[in-house]
């Protein structure tokens, strides 16, 4: 059974679905506070991931890829401080980091991760 955490009239926060397993994909998220430079933006997103793969039964040991979106690539270093201390050792998901516009000026970071439970 399909189940859509979160979801609004554009899209769901998160998906999951029976897959051997359990798959969950998140959508894109972005940080709440748009004020914060790219560390505080990138924290505040890993929380809301946090969060929502807590909603679906899975965790941060369960995520096997994610994209991060920055809007000036010069900040990765900045972004990486904070993933770095948030991803689980012995589990990192395969991941892509790129430069893009984002949606909004004031957002800086956009992460989506999928994950996956036995």
């Amino acid at each position: 059974m399909i189940e859509r955490i979160e979801p609004n009239a554009r899209m769901s926060m998160a998906v999951s679905w029976p897959l051997n397993g359990r798959m969950v994909a998140l959508s894109g998220q972005v940080a709440d506070d748009r004020d914060g430079d790219v560390a505080a933006q990138t924290a505040d997103i890993l929380a809301k991931i946090d969060a929502l793969l807590a909603k679906a039964g899975v965790g941060r040991k369960d995520i096997v890829s994610a994209t991060i979106w920055l809007s000036d690539i010069a900040t990765f270093d900045e972004m990486n401080a904070v993933w770095d201390a948030w991803v689980v050792p012995g589990s990192t998901p395969a991941r892509a980091c790129v430069e893009a516009r984002l949606a909004h000026p004031s957002l800086r970071v956009e992460i989506q991760v999928h994950a996956v439970t036995a």
